[in-house]
């Protein structure tokens, strides 16, 4: 979470961003993030991951 003060100035996508490299950069093929409903916009939309049954996003 993200303190309120910094709300809405990008950090989250940042932070998931670095999470992303992160994980590539070690080998992961996979990513996979659970969240609360209201987050859906963020997590799929803004971050690009994909909705499946597993909830799980494809790093190459």
């Amino acid at each position: 979470m993200v303190a309120a003060a910094f709300r809405r100035q990008g950090m989250a996508k940042a932070l998931i961003d670095e999470a992303v490299a992160q994980a590539k950069h070690t080998g992961c093929e996979w990513l996979h993030v659970d969240f609360d409903p209201h987050l859906r916009p963020f997590y799929l939309d803004a971050c690009g991951f994909t909705p499946t049954d597993a909830g799980l996003i494809a790093l190459r």
